[in-house]
């Protein structure tokens, strides 16, 4: 059976949310193919050639179809009908599955908070992402969810999508190799963005959804207490991120607040592993990748108690209410406080539940969804 799959999300060079996904999800099937080399063959539909990704085999092969705007539609679309080698399934790993095709498909959904937070999104982005993910769970074989929580969202909405749903949730990044980063490594890269050796980390992309502001907000209230600690945000600048600036300098903290912009996944980790603490106060969240990471690495976490993160986190990580400022400073202020034997206590927990989460499941999961199709 011949697997063609849209593998434009995963090729890109700076890569969150949903490109780390797909990314991950490809290499894990790849490695895997000692299971389904004998079952399966894989066309990877690119716009671009293959950067970074899996080398090809007689089993895995990449089809570049250059093109630009619309290229699902005016590219890809075509291709499917009337190319060689007809994919017997075609797999979109995000919400823009090809509108026709002449074999089954199979989408995946990172999260519907589009619908609760449409003030969020430039009108282009709300409209297209509302018509063409109900459009995509409409007529998908088979819709991939990346948390119950989304499950749960899609079935609210999308009532006769029920049977047809998958959970398959993520998983987090290989710590043995993050373990590894030498200290001496550490200390440059927290000498690169002038960090102090203690500090509580963000990361995810500059936008609204992320709840930057509130958080920057509660650590105004707190930040002078804890002059041996600084507050780092990494991630790229999203949609409406200059809010972001502004309010970093109405409130007079920018000497306390290090914004790093998108960087290496090499820094990621290495900041990832020396944290204090990580936070996550978003208003809405898919799955939380960096969540995962964080607990399996053994850094506390404290996260929003909205969209999918009270599933991830389990009981392993401190909560707040994303609205509520004086509890996110509260929360980080407890972390900070805490006595050494409860701090270890969460490292703990946080593990356990980190070990809950694993590529590997993932691409075995997302594998049998494709046996289910005959």
């Amino acid at each position: 059976m011949l697997i063609g799959i849209d593998g434009n999300e995963a090729n890109i060079q700076n890569k969150v949310g949903v490109n780390k996904y797909a990314f991950e999800l490809l290499w894990h099937i790849y490695k895997m193919k000692g299971e389904w080399k004998d079952e399966f063959k894989f066309e990877i539909f690119l716009k671009d050639k293959p950067n970074s990704l899996p080398p090809e085999t007689n089993n895995w092969k990449y089809r570049v179809l250059p093109g630009g705007h619309m290229w699902i539609i005016k590219t890809l679309m075509p291709n499917l009908f009337f190319g060689k080698n007809r994919p017997d399934i075609f797999f979109t790993p995000s919400h823009y599955i090809p509108p026709l095709a002449p074999m089954p498909r199979i989408c995946s959904i990172m999260d519907l908070g589009y619908l609760k937070f449409s003030e969020q999104f430039t009108r282009f982005d709300y409209w297209q992402l509302r018509l063409w993910s109900a459009w995509s769970i409409i007529v998908s074989k088979y819709i991939i969810s990346i948390s119950e929580t989304t499950k749960k969202d899609i079935v609210r909405h999308y009532k006769f999508a029920s049977k047809k749903i998958v959970v398959t949730p993520l998983g987090h990044d290989n710590v043995d190799s993050i373990n590894k980063i030498s200290t001496q490594n550490v200390r440059r890269i927290l000498a690169k963005y002038k960090v102090q050796d203690k500090y509580i980390l963000f990361v995810g992309t500059l936008k609204p959804s992320k709840n930057i502001e509130g958080l920057l907000v509660a650590w105004a209230k707190i930040e002078n207490d804890f002059p041996d600690t600084d507050l780092v945000i990494v991630g790229k600048k999203g949609w409406s991120y200059e809010t972001i600036f502004k309010k970093t300098k109405k409130l007079r903290i920018e000497h306390r607040v290090i914004f790093t912009d998108f960087i290496p996944d090499e820094d990621k980790h290495a900041l990832l592993s020396r944290a204090y603490g990580y936070i996550l106060p978003s208003f809405w969240e898919g799955f939380g990748i960096d969540v995962v990471n964080a607990m399996a690495l053994g850094v506390p976490v404290i996260v929003s108690d909205r969209g999918s993160l009270p599933e991830i986190a389990g009981n392993a990580c401190l909560v707040v209410d994303p609205y509520n400022t004086d509890d996110i400073a509260d929360k980080i202020r407890s972390l900070l406080i805490m006595p050494k034997n409860k701090y270890n206590k969460m490292v703990f927990r946080g593990r356990s539940q980190a070990n809950k989460f694993k590529w590997d499941n993932t691409a075995r999961e997302t594998l049998a969804v494709f046996k289910k199709i005959k």
